[in-house]
């Protein structure tokens, strides 16, 4: 992409995020020396429009099917993780445009096409009921791509005027989110990490914040939902897990890229054999290329099945919410293993700063850590399926 492309907006998402491509490979390195997205990889982003893939039509979204959503973001992490990864999350917390009185939502994104939302988690954070709103008192980590955000949220427990929490319908404590502009809170700069460092997702804390009652809002609450568009009856956490998984999915294509262009060129040391020669090789790069297109397909048909039922039945089902749940852990875990057999293939060259090898590495492991890369996902699908009763909280 240079100064004389021209953008389609009309075309799917992932036909745009490969025009961004060479901006992004151009700018990898400085991403993550600086912790943060440059400004030409923030002008081809905005430029091609891709935050705002999952923002209600109304303020200038598009509510794009999510298939398409994660073809666009193994797109981008083919080249840069950490953009993807901001891509992801920005995109995710744009959903609760779906949850705000639309002047609201039209003041956070409708009036800049280069808004976006961050936020982070922050348990024990605490919103105490008052006149007209909320006294908000929290700290906050993991705010991913918060040094390019305008705006920042705050998931918080609601202290009501006797000292009680307010509760869900579970019984347990009802988490809302306090939204504030980007320059309010004070910023800790804790983002010193093995993997993912471009995302810049750093700490940050309010003391006795007033935030205004209609600057807040409750994810995935079907009675404070304002857009009835067939992408708001997938929840946040699908996205988020959806878009991880994807991030997951571009390391893995990448690693897989430059495995086969070196295996293609190199003999190892103290051998007289390529390594595309190797009999080992040829069975690992063929496991790993097959996991690869099951992850990848395995989550795809999974979001597309669960989108054609919604649209026909109007509801999504229990049954669904696990499949997604499912699809997109595996695919989480499978791309780990594709990245691990190209590093383990890719031998010593593997190491060096100055290929290609080392830091897809770390990014992906570090997508691994994540809480929608979590193990014990697949603990309440195998309940599930055993007739029990999962725990809800990421399905």
């Amino acid at each position: 992409m240079n100064a004389g492309t021209v953008i389609d907006h009309a075309a799917p998402p992932a036909a745009r995020a490969r025009l961004v491509a060479p901006v992004l490979a151009a700018n990898a390195a400085r991403i993550e020396a600086d912790r943060a997205l440059t400004p030409e990889v923030l002008d081809a982003l905005h430029g091609a429009g891709l935050f705002r893939c999952l923002l209600p039509r109304r303020f200038g979204g598009e509510e794009v099917r999510p298939a398409d959503f994660v073809r666009m973001v193994i797109e981008i992490a083919r080249e840069d993780a950490s953009t993807a990864w901001c891509i992801g999350q920005g995109s995710g917390c744009s959903m609760a445009a779906a949850y705000l009185k639309p002047a609201i939502a039209d003041d956070i994104w409708g009036g800049d096409r280069r808004a976006v939302l961050a936020w982070g988690m922050g348990p024990g954070s605490i919103a105490r009921v008052v006149d007209g709103g909320y006294r908000v008192t929290g700290r906050w980590q993991f705010a991913s791509g918060n040094k390019h955000a305008t705006w920042l949220g705050g998931h918080c427990w609601v202290e009501e005027r006797d000292g009680s929490f307010r509760t869900g319908p579970d019984g347990g404590r009802m988490e809302r989110t306090m939204l504030f502009p980007r320059a309010t809170p004070a910023f800790t700069d804790a983002w010193q990490v093995m993997g993912l460092r471009g995302t810049g997702s750093d700490t940050y804390e309010v003391t006795d914040l007033f935030v205004a009652d209609d600057y807040t809002v409750c994810r995935d609450i079907d009675a404070e939902r304002h857009n009835s568009g067939m992408l708001y009856q997938f929840t946040t956490t699908h996205l988020y897990a959806s878009a991880f998984a994807s991030v997951g999915l571009g390391i893995a294509r990448g690693m897989l890229d430059a495995f086969v262009g070196l295996a293609r060129a190199k003999t190892p040391t103290a051998t007289s054999r390529a390594l595309r020669d190797s009999p080992t090789v040829q069975r690992d790069l063929a496991l790993a290329e097959g996991k690869w297109r099951a992850a990848r397909a395995g989550l795809l048909n999974c979001l597309d099945e669960t989108w054609d039922s919604v649209a026909a039945s109007g509801r999504m089902t229990l049954d669904q919410k696990i499949d997604i749940r499912l699809a997109t852990t595996f695919a989480i875990h499978q791309a780990k293993e594709v990245v691990d057999i190209c590093w383990r293939e890719a031998g010593a060259t593997a190491i060096f700063d100055s290929q290609p090898f080392e830091r897809r590495f770390r990014d992906m492991h570090a997508v691994t850590q994540q809480v929608q890369g979590r193990m014990t996902h697949l603990e309440a699908v195998g309940l599930h399926l055993l007739g029990g009763e999962p725990n809800r909280r990421f399905l």
